[in-house]
């Protein structure tokens, strides 16, 4: 490639950013993910979707098929810390639509969460598992469709400003999205010979059932102290960003770590959790699934005098 070469846009005089892309985006079936399959179809793309929640992810294509995209969209179930499965995502997506253009990393959950002297070690290892190896594994094996095809490709990982600063989230969540965001680089760097751009996505405070459990009313008071934008973040403010990332737009864009966050870390506020009963000295222990379906795991803790 020249130093001076674009790459060529698919369908000329079609003025949307992804015509006949293929895309695969883990964690599909909810909050940014979905927001993202729906901007993806919107801008031409052919998307598969894999997600653990096997129920939201076929409810959510039944819709779009429902609203014209039909044969341009499937679900795949996954569980993104299983590398057979991760690799039978990428085959399906090629031999449904053809040669992958665009991984977007999104699976998350919230992990293992309390103080940090009663965490089981199981909990954290199954949060690294999800969150740090389902992106190493999305990369790995969505990197080996595009280096065959020849034509590089897009790789977004979702990270968080919680990777950027300390108490942005509980610790174990925070540990793997810095771990998101340094593999974000170094693979970058690594693949950019391929023409396989690689970068991550550092969401705010989104309003999704991940982040508010059904406290809105609550969060959302919090929130308009301590973000200078005044408005809330939404899984489509997220959506944008990944979309410009997958476009041509950003062709000379690689290894970045994109903020969206209404300003809330040039404020300065983190510490201050929007959402009622998060301490910096938590009297509890155990796990967030997240939209997996399954419930949340609390342990409360006994109360301990250190004096």
């Amino acid at each position: 490639m020249s130093d001076n070469a674009v790459p060529e846009r698919s369908g000329q005089g079609d003025s949307r950013r992804l015509l006949d892309r293929t895309a695969v985006i883990t964690g599909g079936s909810a909050g940014i993910g979905a927001a993202t399959v729906r901007m993806f179809l919107a801008e031409g793309a052919r998307v598969v979707i894999g997600d653990l929640n096997a129920q939201a992810g076929e409810e959510l294509v039944a819709e779009l098929d429902d609203v014209g995209y039909a044969g341009r969209v499937r679900f795949q179930p996954v569980d993104v810390s299983d590398e057979p499965q991760v690799a039978e995502l990428m085959s399906v997506a090629e031999t449904e639509f053809g040669p992958i253009d665009v991984v977007f990393n999104n699976a998350g959950i919230g992990g293992a969460i309390g103080s940090v002297l009663e965490l089981d070690v199981e909990h954290w290892d199954q949060t690294f598992a999800v969150m740090a190896r389902g992106v190493f594994l999305g990369i790995k094996h969505g990197g080996r469709s595009m280096r065959a095809s020849g034509k590089g490709g897009s790789i977004i990982n979702t990270a968080s400003i919680a990777a950027l600063s300390g108490k942005g989230g509980p610790l174990a969540y925070s540990a793997t999205k810095a771990a998101v965001a340094n593999i974000t680089m170094n693979a970058a760097v690594e693949l950019a010979h391929l023409d396989i751009r690689v970068n991550a996505v550092c969401p705010g405070i989104i309003f999704t059932d991940l982040m508010h459990r059904g406290h809105e009313a609550e969060a959302e008071a919090v929130i308009e102290q301590i973000q200078p934008l005044p408005m809330r973040g939404q899984p489509e403010h997220i959506a944008s960003m990944v979309r410009f990332l997958a476009s041509d737009e950003s062709a000379f864009v690689t290894g970045t770590t994109q903020v969206v966050d209404g300003g809330y870390l040039a404020q300065g506020s983190l510490g201050v959790h929007p959402l009622p009963g998060v301490s910096n000295q938590p009297s509890y222990t155990g796990m967030n699934y997240g939209t997996t379906g399954r419930g949340t795991e609390i342990r409360f803790l006994e109360p301990r005098d250190d004096s």
